[in-house]
């Protein structure tokens, strides 16, 4: 029984992985003047935003991979991407 618990658990988690949105291949979707909505539309939920004079920066990921975007008045207005595939 433990080893079919640790099998399901294995499958899900390598499920989890291949579901990601942050590829090269979304990052390469996204456009300049697209709303927060689109990009999350591509991206998913962002890990983190923050806000400062108007001024949004949603991170996707972390420092070692993910994409950062930057929206002033509700649309896209600089990204960066770091080590994705």
């Amino acid at each position: 029984m433990r080893r079919i618990i640790s099998l399901t658990l294995v499958i899900f988690a390598l499920a989890l992985v291949g579901c990601s949105k942050l590829t090269m291949e979304n990052y390469g979707k996204l456009k300049v003047g697209q709303s927060y909505e689109e990009v999350t539309a591509l991206l998913g939920n962002p890990t983190r935003c923050d806000e400062s004079l108007g001024i949004r920066q949603c991170i996707w990921g972390d420092e070692n991979k993910g994409v950062k975007v930057g929206f002033a008045a509700g649309k896209a207005l600089a990204f960066s991407a770091n080590n994705l595939k």
